[in-house]
């Protein structure tokens, strides 16, 4: 386990954010999305441990149609990522998989393709 100030968690979060290329960084500004810190997931009933959580509709489920709706939501979950990683290094390459795993899920790419990929 290792633990970083909030701070510092905001910025690797935020680091993650800005190595995305310039095309993906404005399609998720448009997106309606807000990417947030928490410190912890509310508990799962199969007891798993979430490091992050997409809550919304994926871009690739929209609809003029749609109306009104709440911003979609990026969940970090700060508790669970730093109780995985042994080393700050470990933690930042891990809030980083994160972040572009639940983005994934914003560009409709399900668990299984992004298992694939890497992502996971």
């Amino acid at each position: 386990m290792i633990q970083i100030t909030r701070e510092e968690f905001e910025e690797a979060v935020d680091d993650a954010l800005d190595s995305l290329p310039d095309e993906v960084a404005a399609t998720i500004a448009r997106a309606n999305v807000a990417i947030l810190v928490v410190e912890e997931p509310d508990p799962q009933p199969d007891g798993a441990e979430l490091l992050g959580l997409y809550e919304g509709i994926p871009l690739d489920q929209r609809s003029t149609f749609t109306g009104f709706a709440e911003p979609d939501r990026i969940l970090i979950f700060r508790g669970p990522l730093q109780r995985l990683c042994a080393s700050r290094e470990q933690l930042v390459e891990q809030i980083a998989v994160t972040v572009l795993h639940e983005l994934g899920h914003l560009f409709g790419i399900s668990d299984e393709r992004l298992h694939e990929l890497g992502w996971a």
